[in-house]
């Protein structure tokens, strides 16, 4: 007798260990530590094979890993003569459905329905949460299923919250909402079920709200680490200090990973101690050696940038364009690398490279147009005026909120390229855009000379005298004089050499020499033209007016050189 109660003492001994091991393993679930579950899991099945739940909690474990092959190759050594208890075809089920076997999936859960009657709502929640997770799940079977096993089991939290998580599936937020409420109703301690109300208001941008369902479950569960990572993510744009207070509770709470040392160097450089950052970031390196991050060069390079020095900056960023995957760069990569460029003079041409891409890559419109003026910038130091002119005309049509200026500078930069037929064009829209100012007149007028160097159409005239009208009453300006003495001089040639109107050609050449009185050319001119107006009408002769007339040269009587480029300011 005493040695069978010495037998039945042991194997209670046993079971006890058995049932806190697996209620251990789905604490840690809940938790989401599913490396911790995963390795007490496969201890489990080693000392028992036949552990169907064990079979299924680890499934859920290696599939919230993304270890879909490791879990099949598991599972599939096990005799299919074994596959029978409901949690093992659960299980299986759960994995084809992950690979978007839908109708093999079912299969295997009709099966562990009908081994328990559909009478077992922990087999129901398995089957639902298996339809929840999968991308080709049915959450509204997810739903049904659910609805079955409250009634079965009214007072399970964990029911309630999955049939939330399936309305949400469905977009239904007034039904999650409800569900996650019941299921505080029957358990206030439920961390998870404020954890999702929290990802609710989450969603829809309401701050107040998720801060406090957020809240709410750290206060009543100190571990439960999801939503420590909400408010971490939270203050990471808002405060780095409550930031990293978060972060430290949430690597309390969870598995012990790489990616929270991740986490921690990133928001040290958030936090702006650069030098700590850099110091944590090497010793990863250091710690993981070949299969060190990527993203570590970058995170070193962005520190040594703000601490400026640029030389160990652009050696790390170099060192991550070779080690990073082509998938993995982002638009702040491009835009660095360019900035780095842009500061080295003889690496010009590889800032465009890295800012064009940039703007490629670049989905918010406002932002685009940073790079678009970059670019033009650049351009304009390699005196490369077709491409900033380019780049200007990306800006200003991308830009609504583009100003005169902005209009002003495309059309000098076509110009400077020499493409006046555009420059004309520009300066059209500039006139019709500001037509109290005289830039867009005297510099469409300028474009046009510059196509009709002959001036045999006098494409430029109704431009200048637009531009006389507009600024003869304000003379005295110095800018303004000086474009008025220019628009003088090219009307009188015009008159004189094009249509042979002396007396008009004199009376401009009179005007300039009102605002230039020292203009010895345009004197002289003006002797010319009325001598040989005199002699003109005494003889009825033009042959020598008329080669009197190609004497006058533009430049010399203060007129345009449309054979010289333009000054940089135009004004």
């Amino acid at each position: 007798m005493k040695k069978l109660l010495i037998i039945l003492s042991g194997l209670t001994i046993v079971l006890q260990g058995r049932s806190q091991s697996m209620a251990e393993v789905q604490k840690l679930a809940y938790y989401e530590r599913y490396d911790t579950a995963a390795g007490i899991l496969q201890n489990l099945v080693k000392a028992n094979p036949n552990n169907a739940e064990a079979w299924w909690l680890m499934t859920q474990a290696y599939l919230h890993q993304g270890k879909i092959k490791a879990i099949k190759d598991s599972l599939l050594s096990i005799p299919a003569s074994n596959l029978q208890p409901p949690y093992l075809l659960c299980a299986y089920g759960s994995i084809l459905l992950q690979e978007n076997k839908k109708d093999s999936a079912g299969i295997y859960f009709a099966k562990a329905l009908e081994e328990t009657k559909e009478r077992d709502p922990q087999v129901m929640l398995a089957i639902a949460k298996a339809h929840i997770d999968a991308a080709g799940g049915d959450a509204a079977y997810a739903v049904e299923l659910l609805t079955k096993a409250i009634k079965r089991d009214k007072r399970n939290a964990a029911l309630y919250v999955a049939l939330g998580n399936s309305y949400r599936r469905l977009q239904n937020g007034t039904e999650s909402y409800k569900a996650y409420q019941e299921a505080l109703a029957q358990d206030a301690g439920y961390a998870e079920a404020s954890y999702r109300l929290g990802k609710i208001f989450l969603a829809q941008g309401n701050t107040e709200m998720y801060l406090k369902y957020f809240n709410d479950a750290v206060s009543t569960d100190p571990l439960y680490a999801p939503a420590w990572y909400e408010l971490y993510y939270h203050y990471y744009f808002r405060d780095v200090n409550k930031a990293m207070d978060c972060l430290n509770h949430f690597i309390a709470a969870s598995d012990k990973s790489i990616h929270n040392d991740y986490l921690v160097t990133d928001l040290l450089y958030a936090s702006k101690k650069y030098k700590d950052a850099i110091d944590k970031a090497r010793e990863l390196m250091e710690r993981q050696g070949a299969s060190s991050e990527p993203r570590l060069y970058k995170l070193i390079a962005y520190s040594y940038k703000e601490l400026n020095d640029s030389a160990k900056a652009f050696d790390f960023m170099r060192r991550y364009f070779k080690e990073q995957a082509d998938t993995g760069f982002v638009v702040k990569d491009f835009e660095m690398m360019g900035e780095i460029y842009d500061k080295m003079v003889n690496n010009l041409d590889s800032a465009v490279a890295y800012y064009a891409k940039a703007g490629e890559l670049e989905k918010d419109s406002v932002k685009r147009l940073e790079y678009d003026k970059k670019l033009a910038d650049i351009y304009k130091k390699l005196k490369d005026y077709r491409n900033q002119a380019r780049w200007l005309g990306e800006y200003y049509h991308g830009n609504p909120n583009a100003t005169n200026l902005d209009l002003f500078n495309w059309g000098v930069a076509n110009y400077m390229a020499k493409d006046f037929q555009m420059a004309d064009s520009v300066f059209g829209l500039y006139e019709a855009k500001h037509p109290d100012q005289f830039y867009g007149y005297y510099w469409r007028a300028r474009s046009d000379a510059a196509i009709d160097t002959a001036m045999a159409t006098g494409l430029a005239i109704p431009h200048y005298l637009k531009l006389i009208g507009l600024t003869e009453k304000d003379s005295a300006n110095h800018s303004t004089r000086k474009h008025l003495i220019e628009a003088y001089g090219y009307v009188a040639a015009y008159k004189a050499n094009t249509e042979k109107d002396y007396s008009a050609a004199i009376e401009y050449f009179d005007k300039l020499l009102a605002l230039d009185p020292g203009n010895t050319e345009a004197r002289k001119y003006i002797e010319i033209l009325k001598k040989n107006q005199s002699k003109a009408q005494s003889r009825a002769s033009t042959k020598d007016v008329e080669k009197t007339g190609k004497d006058i040269d533009a430049k010399s009587s203060g007129g345009i050189d449309t054979k010289t480029e333009t000054s940089k300011t135009g004004g």
